[in-house]
Parts: C-alpha cells; sequence; structure tokens
C-alpha cells in the first residue's frame, strides 16, 4: 500500500517500574522491587521495541504490586503499546480505555503526562485504522498536554505523529512544516542527529508523494545513515518506504529489491505481523506492474484475510484495486466487475491510492468499451497529477520563503553578535579603567593601613606602660609594709601553739601568689577565687563579728579551665573590704556569684556597705580599678565581642539596705592574647621591672 506505513509509536512513560530485579523467592512470598532509574527504563523501553511480548510478561507480574496508583496505569498504557506492536489493536484500545478512564476522573495527583500518553496512543491506533483525522485531533490534545507539563522530548515524538497524520491525508505542506518545527525542537534541546532519522525519512515520503525525487533521495540517504540504530518497526518503515520511492518512478526492480528486504525484516521479527502484510501488498503491486501475475496473486491472496480481521478498510480498499487489475490482465472481465462491485469502501481514502484506483478504472473501462467513463478516470488522473504539480511549486515556494527567513533571521543574529561585541569591548575599557582606579585605591588604602597600624602599636605600648606602672603602683599600695606588719603583729600575738601560725602561712600564700599574678593578663576561675578566699581568711577576723561572704558558682562551669582577667574579682573585693565593709556597722555581707548565660559568662561582686561612694573613711589611691580598666580596654580591642564591666548600686531587698554591685559579662570566646606578642620581649621586660619592684617592696 503506497504511502501506507506504521506510524511512529512514539509513546515515553514518564515514570515506568519494570525491573523485577533480584526477587527473593521464599515459600509463597515473592518480593517486587520497581526500579526507577532512569539507565533501567531506557533498557526497558528497549527491549519492548525489540521482544514486546517478554516485556508485556514482565509487567503482568509487576502490575499486582502497583495498586492503583499513577504507576500502575502508566503500565497499563505500557501494555497497550506492547499490544499494538503485535498488531493486537483491540486489546491495545481496552487498555487505554481503561487508562483514560482513571485519568478523567477527579484526582489532587497531576494526571495530564499520563493523559498526553493516552492521547497519543489512541491516536497511534487511529492512525493504524486510516481514520487519520481523529488521529489528528488526538495527537493535537496530546501535543497541547505536552505543552503544559513542559516535557520537550515527548512533545518532539508527538509532533513527528502529527506529520504523519497531516501526511497521510495529502496536505503535504502540513506534514512538511511540522517535520521542520520537530527539527528546530531538536535542535533546541540539543538531540544528535541520530535521533532525528524519522524526521528525515519523513521529509523523504513528502517529496516522493509530490514526485520530487531528487530532494526524496536526500532525504532518505540521510535517514539511511543511521539505519543499524532504528528499532525494529523503523527499519520497517525505511525500507518499505523507500521502496514505494522507486515504485512512484517506475523503477520496480529497485523497489522489489527494497520490498524484499522489508519483507525478510518483518518475517525475522514475528511481532511485526502488520508490517509483513503491509509489505505484501506492496510486493503484489510491483509483481502486478511486472506482469508477474502468480507472484501478485500469491501476496495479495496471504494479506487480504488479515486486514480484513484488522477491520482495516483503506488496506483492503487498496488490495480490491489490485485485484481488479489483476482480473484485467488475467482476461477475465467479469470477476474484474464481480470484484468492482464487492470492493470496500472507505469513508476516507488516502489521494495517492485514489489514483492508483482511477488508473485501474480506466483500464477497467477500457477493456468494458465504456470509453466515456475511462476518460472520466483520465481527466481525474490528470487533476491529480496538476494537484501534485502544484503542492510542488507551493512547497518550493514556501521552502524558499523558509530559507530567506532563515537567512535573515542569521543576518539578523550576526548583526546583534557584533553590537554584543562592541558592548562587551567597551565594557572591557571600563573594566581596565576601573582596575587602575582600584589598584590606586588599594595603594591608598594600604598605606594608611601601615599607618594606622604603626599608630596602634605606639598607643598599645604606651598602655602597657601605663597598665605596668599602674600595676605596680597598686602593688605597692596594697602590700605595704605597713599591712604587713599590722597582720604580723596581730597573727603572733594570738599564737597559743604551732597550729596557729596558720594564717601566717596564708599570709605567705598571698604574697607570693600576688607576685606570679602580675606575670600574665589571665588565670583560670579556680585561681582566681583561691586567691579571694585566701584575702578574706586573713582579713575576716577584722569584719567579724556579723561577717558573713557567700561564693555561688554554676555548676555547669568548668572553673579549672573557664579563664577570666587577672584580679576581675580580687580588686571589687578588695575595694569591697576597704572602703565599705571595714567601717559598717552591724551585719557585714559580701557575695561573689559566676553563672553561665547563653554565650556568656556573668559574673558579679556585691555588698551591702551603703553603696559606691566617691569619698570613703577608708582612703584608697584607686589604683586598682585603673588597672582592672585599661587591662580590660586593651584586652577588648583585640576581641570582636567586648568584655562589659558595670558598677551600680543596689538595694538588698531582703535586709532593705543599699549596697554596691561590680558585674563583668564575659563571652565565652574571649581571647587573652594581644595581638602584637605575640610582642613578647616588651612585656618580658615589664615583668622583669615589675618583680624587682616587688622585692624591694618585700
Amino acid at each position: 500500500m503506497k504511502g501506507n506505513k506504521m506510524c511512529r509509536l512514539h509513546l515515553i512513560l514518564l515514570y515506568v517500574c519494570l525491573i523485577l530485579c533480584t526477587g527473593c523467592i521464599s515459600g509463597e512470598r515473592k518480593d517486587a522491587h520497581v526500579v526507577t532509574d532512569e539507565w533501567k527504563i531506557k533498557q526497558m523501553e528497549l527491549l519492548l521495541e525489540n521482544d514486546p511480548g517478554t516485556a508485556m510478561d514482565k509487567m503482568d507480574s509487576l502490575l499486582p504490586y502497583l495498586k492503583d496508583s499513577m504507576s500502575y496505569y502508566r503500565g497499563i498504557v505500557f501494555k497497550s503499546k506492547a499490544y499494538m506492536l503485535m498488531s493486537r489493536i483491540g486489546d491495545a484500545s481496552r487498555m487505554l480505555r481503561q487508562a483514560g478512564s482513571f485519568c478523567t476522573s477527579p484526582s489532587e495527583e497531576d494526571k495530564s503526562d499520563l493523559y498526553a500518553s493516552v492521547c497519543n496512543m489512541e491516536g497511534n491506533i487511529l492512525a493504524r485504522q486510516a481514520k487519520f483525522d481523529s488521529a489528528r485531533v488526538k495527537f493535537l490534545q496530546a501535543y497541547e498536554l505536552y505543552m503544559h507539563t513542559g516535557n520537550k522530548l515527548k512533545r518532539f515524538n508527538v509532533m513527528l505523529n502529527l506529520a504523519d497524520a497531516f501526511l497521510r491525508e495529502g496536505a503535504c505542506d502540513k506534514g512538511a512544516l511540522w517535520y521542520h518545527r520537530s527539527l528546530r525542537l531538536a535542535d533546541s534541546l540539543g538531540l544528535p542527529k541520530s535521533q532525528c532519522f524519522p524526521v528525515y525519512y519523513g521529509l523523504g515520503q513528502v517529496y516522493m508523494q509530490l514526485h520530487d525525487f531528487e530532494r526524496c533521495d536526500f532525504y532518505f540517504d540521510r535517514a539511511g545513515e543511521y539505519y543499524d540504530e532504528m528499532k525494529p518497526y523503523e527499519k520497517g518503515i525505511y525500507l518499505n518506504n523507500r521502496g514505494n520511492s522507486y515504485y512512484y518512478r517506475q523503477d520496480y526492480k529497485t523497489a522489489l529489491k527494497y520490498f524484499r528486504r522489508s519483507l525478510a525484516h518483518a518475517l525475522a521479527h514475528p511481532e511485526m505481523e502488520y508490517e509483513r502484510n503491509l509489505t505484501m501488498i506492496n510486493l503484489g503491486e510491483v509483481f502486478l506492474l511486472m506482469n508477474q501475475t502468480d507472484s501478485a496473486s500469491y501476496y495479495l491472496s496471504r494479506c487480504r484475510d488479515f486486514f480484513q480481521k484488522e477491520d482495516n478498510n483503506s488496506a483492503l480498499y487498496y488490495i480490491d484495486t489490485q485485484l481488479i487489475e489483476l482480473a484485467l490482465k488475467e482476461g477475465n472481465l467479469s470477476l474484474a466487475k464481480k470484484r468492482l462491485d464487492e470492493a470496500v469502501v472507505p469513508d476516507f481514502v488516502e489521494p495517492n491510492m485514489v489514483h492508483i484506483r482511477n488508473r485501474y478504472l480506466q483500464h477497467y473501462f477500457e477493456e468494458s468499451k465504456d470509453y466515456r467513463r475511462a476518460y472520466y478516470y483520465l481527466v481525474e488522473n490528470s487533476r491529480i497529477d496538476d494537484s501534485i504539480r502544484s503542492e510542488r511549486i507551493k512547497m518550493r515556494t514556501q521552502e524558499i520563503a523558509m530559507k530567506y527567513r532563515r537567512d535573515s533571521i542569521l543576518m539578523k543574529k550576526e548583526m546583534l553578535i557584533q553590537q554584543a561585541e562592541n558592548k562587551v569591548l567597551h565594557l572591557n575599557q571600563w573594566l581596565y579603567g576601573g582596575e587602575i582606579v582600584l589598584l590606586v585605591f588599594m595603594l591608598i588604602a594600604g598605606a594608611w593601613i601601615a599607618y594606622r597600624s604603626r599608630k596602634r602599636d605606639k598607643e598599645e605600648w604606651m598602655m602597657r606602660n601605663a597598665m605596668t606602672s599602674l600595676r605596680l603602683k597598686n602593688i605597692r599600695n596594697r602590700i605595704s609594709p605597713h599591712f604587713i606588719f599590722n597582720v604580723l603583729n596581730r597573727e603572733i600575738s594570738s599564737l597559743k601553739d604551732r597550729e596557729s601560725n596558720h594564717r601566717l602561712y596564708e599570709l605567705v600564700k598571698l604574697i607570693r601568689y600576688n607576685l606570679e599574678l602580675t606575670e600574665s593578663l589571665a588565670v583560670t576561675l579556680a585561681e582566681e577565687l583561691d586567691f579571694v578566699k585566701t584575702y578574706i581568711g586573713l582579713e575576716e577576723q577584722v569584719l567579724q563579728p556579723g561577717f558573713e561572704f557567700h561564693i555561688d558558682i554554676d555548676p555547669a562551669l568548668d572553673i579549672h579551665r573557664v579563664k577570666i582577667p587577672v584580679m576581675l574579682l580580687q580588686i571589687p573585693v578588695e575595694n569591697a573590704v576597704k572602703h565599705a565593709l571595714s567601717c559598717k556597722d552591724g551585719i557585714r555581707m559580701l557575695w561573689i556569684e559566676v553563672k553561665k548565660d547563653k554565650d556568656c559568662i556573668k559574673a558579679l561582686v556585691r555588698d551591702n556597705g551603703g553603696g559606691f561612694k566617691v569619698k570613703s573613711n577608708s582612703y584608697g589611691t584607686g589604683t586598682g580599678m585603673k588597672v582592672l580598666s585599661q587591662t580590660i580596654q586593651l584586652l577588648n580591642s583585640y576581641n570582636r565581642y567586648p568584655l562589659i564591666m558595670q558598677i551600680n548600686n543596689v538595694e538588698i531587698k531582703e535586709r532593705g539596705e543599699l549596697g554596691c554591685e561590680v558585674k563583668f559579662t564575659i563571652p565565652l570566646d574571649y581571647s587573652y592574647l594581644l595581638g602584637r606578642a605575640k610582642d613578647t620581649n616588651l612585656w618580658k621586660r615589664c615583668i622583669e621591672q615589675l618583680s624587682l619592684m616587688m622585692k624591694r617592696v618585700q
């Protein structure tokens, strides 16, 4: 049958769970593992095209595990394609009706892609039955759905089916248009040329029907380059239509060669029953034209029953046409008349078949001496030939217009590229200028940073000197001979036995520890608390009676690992004892609290000595707080988050008294390393001077 071929079944399943792999059978239980890997899906699709029977068996084994789900109905559509490849059109239609009813039922799940696959398959079945107008409607519906889902690869396949449908209806211009559109889409998707051969042999058929055999051969040759990569049914399409191209130019020997190859290929694949019988029709036609009536009768009689079972009126119409001519060649006019009277009359007949039927009817009426009707069919065929020539001219005009548009687009693109290059050149000039400005700015910034660094080093050196001087002064004031001798006299006069000299040892410990603290910027919380306890233990006798000392440490803190600035608690405690509690009557209370709060440590020293006073009865120099402030200021300059010190008067609610509270907020990641040694030589000299001063004080 000329021009009649099996439409491509370009059904791409979005999600097919197909592999029953590593299935372990234990007793009567079988575990199915659904593999969704893309490589596995491609392998299964290849199996479907080459061995649809085996692919369908695997799907039948898998479907019971998928239940009533999207994957289940994708498997149903998969089975419909397998049935169609096996020429079981009734079963294929039944599968599609089942999947279609699921797609049209209300559901929150998006079924557009699955429904598009159903429409595409329905179009293929209608095209197989030569109902091309209905098939075209289904293909357009699938095309719109894939436009909605954005699946361009599946849209490419549906465009090929649409082009085939238009071509089979005789609309060569529209068929060529959709083939060219599919080529543009393939270019935009970056598909390799090896996947575009269906477009090439589709265009070959367009020019075959227009009898432009030069361009027809050009496209068939391009498709033939990828013959080894074609699927079995695609090879059948190529061979059958390549033979048709030689049939139309009346080169029957070459046409016979391709038809025989097509038949041998179809016989090698038992599932290709439709293609096998289609090729037999074409073989019967060629043998008939070569006056080999026995061979023609053999092939035509073998294929007629199949197409009757398929209810393919288009194929039966073509077979009846050849049988009429066969009876005429055998000289049996009455048999020819009988076959003409009993011939099938389909709703739609392809233009090529009409042309062939008219030629044979002309022959029949010539033999019947009815020259008026013979002339009528001669004129009809002339009109069809004129129409084909007109279509060829129109196609040539459209190709020239398309080439002009393509050249115009290319020229416009070249102009845009040139403009873009000019813009890039202009931008590069600005970039070079910007780089120069940036380089100058970086040089200036580098000089400024170097200046600020030197200035900062100078300020740090001056601050260290000032801090060292204040520390030395504080040591002289805190550990004065007057304080030491008073305590020693008090302790010695109270000695009764050897065990009573404990306080004297504590004093020695205090002096030694104080000297050690001067060598670092930070100590552990445990060391600082030990110093404070020792100091309070020595001063407790003076503060009694009525002195209460409380230390509250958060259990979440490891006092042996947590570090704080040196003398952070010591100096506020000494100030509280010296300036507040020593001159207070009644109950004297002193609190130390250290707690963890989120990402910081909060430490406070509180007393009930009447609050902070600018001048107290006990005269002091104030150097302790100055040392502490400058130490904190120095450390803060090398930390992102500062250590904060606050001094406030607070109300002691449980006693209704006023007190002073010194509060510190220390970040957990607070660093006690100075950025410039870090410059250890200067610091060592300061420590040496401090040690020398302490020795002189002692």
